[in-house]
């Protein structure tokens, strides 16, 4: 039962990723782009700690962590230059 829902987990949130991409690519406005990338590199994180969990290697989980400090700090340099129109002052 663990599996089939870890599958079903896994095939949603390549779905949605799927959204995240198309709002990437397509959005109207920056700020909808750099929301959209916000969103897919959460997805990303949730995606591996979900594949961890079905193959038991402690590597996704480093990866996960990775993904998540990097964007965090590109949420922040793309928030900074949107707000200043400079990243580093």
């Amino acid at each position: 039962m663990l599996n089939a829902s870890i599958n079903v987990a896994i095939i949603m949130l390549t779905i949605a990723m799927g959204c995240n991409l198309w709002r990437l690519l397509r959005g109207p406005d920056v700020t909808d782009r750099v929301l959209a990338l916000d969103t897919l590199y959460i997805n990303a994180v949730a995606l591996l700690i979900l594949a961890d969990t079905a193959d038991g290697k402690p590597l996704f989980y480093e990866a996960a962590i990775l993904i998540a400090l990097l964007g965090f700090v590109g949420t922040v340099a793309f928030a900074k230059f949107l707000l200043r129109g400079d990243i580093i002052e």
